[in-house]
Parts: structure tokens; C-alpha cells; sequence
């Protein structure tokens, strides 16, 4: 293995591959995807929430039974308990201690495939919503309130940035006092912003709920308006993508987080951390705003000159909103890519550091004694996931802008109107690659 990147917690182990063939296969893709759009999708297909195979009955009803979301309620909580107990009274060291692995492998990580399978599974296990229900039993709260239109994603959007800053940037991201001094703000704001405006407020302002529910776009199961549990095409879960106001900047933000992962380890950037005169974390700051700033960029940029090739009418940011659902897929390739060999290598540190969760001697589980296995997943294998993943979520993310495209766009202009989307894939592309294939 080459190319070793410290990431919270851990390593990602990653195989670079001929760079020659990993560009060529993905333009390669993102052309022939193109074209064979343009000739062949004439009209829009996607349904977005009215889509999708109900399940039957009986399943419909165990998913939302009381018990059932009793239990999966009461497991998030225990989970997170468990997790803030050893933070606060176990070894202030990740070697010995299971918290660090629990909060940025088994759940920052684990979350994305996840979600993938099973759709926005943090809404119903997150731990703040079960001391929200708590705290709005006690007698004096106000009524619950809308929260206001304009608010949309972009607390979760800054809560994500900062989550993502503690993870890249932060000096001591694994102490434990660094992790409850996170989570312990974290709770308090959106404990008050959900006192305030009830449980709506986790929607779309908690920014794991947010993180979850948009790669749970792209899982084959969903929910139709009608509250059915379906089995649906992702493409139409993608099309369901509320076109909220702070939706660019989560995506933007997710996107652009896992950019700057894979250029940390650059030694150009190392070494610029090291000598820079405002020291690694101004500069680091400085470095993760940049990178965010650039997608952002980007990205307005090409959806502007869309908009005015296309004929688009849509006032303000309506088509930066719009197309913004085609940014989830990429963002979930580059996760998937950077992270899926951290998850399976270094996510089995987590079950042998909680055999002896306060590192006594104890082994409960009986794993304490083994090591993490470096070879429980093949090179050949990683560098497969890495690349197909990336060039994966790029042709989805083609497919789900086309679509969009003939929707909003003159007939005439509509594949004209493309070009600059097609570039912004390019773009995105051949960044992904390069930043895999250099780590």
C-alpha cells in the first residue's frame, strides 16, 4: 500500500493505478454518456417523490410501528452515550481508546453506505431528537414554529464545515477534549433551535440529518408522497431533492471537504503548513474555505453560462438550486473513494479498542487481543472501488443534470445548454482522479 492519510483518526490506505488508464476510462465514460444522452433523451423521465414499487403492507407497518422507532431511537442514544462515556473517562489516547474510531470511522464514515442502502437512517437514530422529545414533555415551552423559509440547509451547511474543520484542520482532532467540546456545542445549538422550533428544525438544519438524507437520495429505498415505502430507481430519489435555500453550499461543502482530505497530504501542502508564518491551522483554515470557495465557484459559473445557453427564465439562484441534485452522486463517489478503505481497515480498531472500553485489562467482546488486518481487503480491490466509484458517481451526476436540463431548457438549446454542465463534470473528474491518484 502507498499513500497514507491522517484523517481524524487512522489512515486511509490507497493504490495509486496508471494514470493513464484511470483519465482515459472516466473521459471516456463522461463522453459517451453525453452523447448517447443527447441523441437518445429527448424529454424528462424522472418523477422525483411520485415514483417507486410499494412494499408490501406488513413492512410498511414494522417500519413505522412505535416500537420500531422506540428501539432505534433508544440505540442511537445508547450509542452515543457510550461513546461521549469513553471521551470523557477513558485513556486520552486513540490507540487505547475506541471514541475517536467510533466518531470519525464507524460514524462519519459507516454513514455514507448507510445511507446508500437504507435512505436517511441518522433522522431516525439521532440522539438529539431523543432528548428533544424529552425536553419538549417539561410544562412552560412555547408552541413548536416553522422555522423561517430563508434559514433552509444552511445551518446544517456550517455545521458540516465545521465538523469537517475539527476532522482536517483542528490540532488535536482525536483528544478527547477536543471531540466534547465539539459535540457538547453542537448539542446545545441545535437543542435550543429545536426547543424553539420543534422537530422540523433537524430537518434540514442538523447537518448529519441534512448529510444523510442526501446520499439516502440515492438508496433504492425511499418514500413517495403519498408516505408509501418503495422501492425506487435512485434517479427518482435524486429528483426529489428539495431545492432549498443553503442546498448548494452543503453540497458544495461536502464536495468540496473531500477535495481538500485527499490534497492535505500533498507534500507541497505539507510542507506549506509547516513553514507557513500563520501556522498550519490559520493556513489549514484558510486551505478548507479555499477549497469550498473554488467548487462553489465553479460550479456558479458553469450553471450561469448554462442558464444563459439553455434560455433558462428561473430568477435568482433558481438554477443553482436546481442543478444542485447532480453535484450528490459525485460527492458520494469521492466519499466513497477516499473512505471505503479506511471504513473496512481501520473501522475494526473500533471493535477491538470497546473489548476494554477503559483500557482495564477487560476483554468483553473477546477482541482485545487481535490487531487491525491490513489485508482483510486487497490492493486490486481498493483501487476498483476508488476508481469506479468516482467515475460512477460523475456519469450519474451527468445523467441526473441532463434530465434536469430537458425539463428547464428550450427543446432547441436544451443539449446546448448541457455543455457547460458537461464541463463542470470534466472538471470535477479529472480533479477527483488526480487527488486520488497523487495521495
Amino acid at each position: 500500500m502507498s499513500g497514507i492519510l491522517a484523517h481524524g483518526i487512522g489512515s486511509r490506505h490507497d493504490l495509486p493505478i496508471p494514470a493513464f488508464y484511470a483519465f482515459a476510462g472516466a473521459l471516456a465514460a463522461l463522453v459517451v454518456s453525453f452523447l448517447g444522452l443527447a441523441v437518445l433523451w429527448a424529454e424528462s423521465k424522472f418523477r422525483g417523490r411520485e415514483a417507486g414499487l410499494a412494499l408490501p403492507h406488513v413492512m410498511q407497518r414494522l417500519a413505522d410501528a412505535p416500537a420500531t422507532r422506540t428501539a432505534l431511537r433508544a440505540l442511537g442514544l445508547a450509542g452515543a452515550a457510550f461513546t461521549v462515556f469513553l471521551a470523557a473517562f477513558g485513556p486520552d489516547d486513540p490507540e487505547r481508546n475506541a471514541a475517536a474510531t467510533l466518531v470519525y470511522v464507524v460514524f462519519w464514515v459507516g454513514l455514507v453506505p448507510a445511507s446508500l442502502l437504507f435512505g436517511p437512517v441518522w433522522r431516525l437514530v439521532n440522539p438529539l431528537r431523543a432528548v428533544h422529545a424529552a425536553l419538549a414533555r417539561l410544562p412552560g415551552r412555547r408552541r413548536d414554529r416553522e422555522p423561517p423559509a430563508w434559514l433552509g440547509h444552511w445551518p446544517a451547511a456550517a455545521g458540516l464545515l465545521a465538523f469537517t474543520w475539527l476532522e482536517l484542520v483542528a490540532p488535536e482532532p482525536a483528544a478527547n477534549s477536543s471531540m466534547l467540546a465539539f459535540f457538547g456545542c453542537y448539542a446545545a445549538v441545535h437543542l435550543t433551535g429545536s426547543l424553539v422550533y420543534g422537530p422540523r428544525w433537524f430537518d434540514r438544519a442538523e447537518a448529519f440529518e441534512a448529510y444523510s438524507a442526501l446520499i439516502g437520495r440515492l438508496a433504492p429505498l425511499g418514500r413517495r408522497a403519498d408516505g408509501r415505502i418503495v422501492l425506487r430507481n435512485p434517479f427518482h430519489g435524486l429528483d426529489a431533492v428539495t431545492p432549498v435555500p443553503g442546498l448548494v453550499a452543503l453540497v458544495c461543502v461536502m464536495l468540496a471537504s473531500t477535495a481538500y482530505d485527499g490534497f492535505s497530504d500533498a507534500p507541497v501542502w505539507v510542507d506549506t503548513l509547516q513553514s507557513a508564518a500563520a501556522g498550519p491551522t490559520a493556513t489549514g483554515t484558510l486551505g478548507l474555505l479555499a477549497a469550498v470557495a473554488g467548487v462553489a465557484l465553479l460550479y456558479g459559473a458553469c450553471i450561469g453560462v448554462a442558464g444563459l445557453i439553455g434560455g433558462s427564465r428561473r430568477p435568482g439562484d433558481g438554477n443553482l438550486r436546481a442543478f444542485a441534485h447532480s453535484l450528490v452522486p459525485i460527492a458520494v463517489g469521492y466519499l466513497v473513494a477516499h473512505y471505503f478503505s479506511l471504513l473496512v481497515i481501520e473501522g475494526q480498531r473500533a471493535f477491538i479498542l470497546a473489548s476494554d472500553p477503559l483500557d482495564t485489562g477487560l476483554d468483553l467482546l473477546g477482541t482485545a487481543s487481535r490487531t487491525v488486518d491490513e489485508a482483510v481487503v486487497s490492493p486490486g480491490t481498493i483501487a476498483t472501488v476508488q476508481v469506479v466509484s468516482i467515475v460512477a458517481g460523475h456519469v450519474l451526476g451527468v445523467i441526473a443534470a441532463h434530465d434536469r436540463s430537458v425539463r428547464l431548457f428550450a427543446p432547441a438549446k436544451a443539449v446546448a445548454g448541457q455543455i457547460p454542465l458537461f464541463i463542470l463534470m470534466v472538471c470535477y473528474t479529472l480533479g477527483g482522479l488526480t487527488l486520488l491518484l497523487a495521495a
